[in-house]
């Protein structure tokens, strides 16, 4: 998906494509799993709309839920989805961070390896 160690650090273009698709994937994780704590909350423990949003977007935030549990399934949901939103938290900074720590590592690599030069891809070689 990155370009190998040995390879010139790629344009600030390629490189703010890369972290906008980083935070599109993590937006499309985020927003599913509202999705699933929403229908979970609303099915589970028969709240509105607005409030199953709220709970799930409460557990989501690591903030935890509004409205009291009250249901066997919705404690079991509950919980449950209280721990893989702490999961999920962690997925996702990895995939918003992975790029520009990424990038990071590699410009360090490029003026260890071959000085200033490198960062072009002349890797400190006349090319004449």
């Amino acid at each position: 998906m990155y370009e190998h160690r040995s390879k010139p650090l790629v344009s600030r273009r390629i490189f703010l494509g890369r972290v906008a698709v980083s935070a599109a994937i993590a937006s499309a994780i985020v927003a599913g799993s509202l999705a699933v704590g929403v229908v979970g909350y609303r099915q589970l423990e028969h709240l509105s709309w607005l409030d199953a949003l709220l709970n799930a977007s409460m557990i989501l935030g690591a903030m935890g839920p509004v409205d009291p549990v009250r249901t066997t399934a919705g404690k079991l949901f509950a919980s449950v989805y209280a721990l893989y939103s702490g999961l999920l938290f962690v997925v996702v900074t990895g995939i918003v961070f992975a790029p520009v720590v990424h990038r990071l590592l590699h410009t360090f690599h490029v003026e260890r390896e071959g000085g200033p030069d490198a960062r072009r891809g002349t890797g400190g070689r006349s090319h004449g």
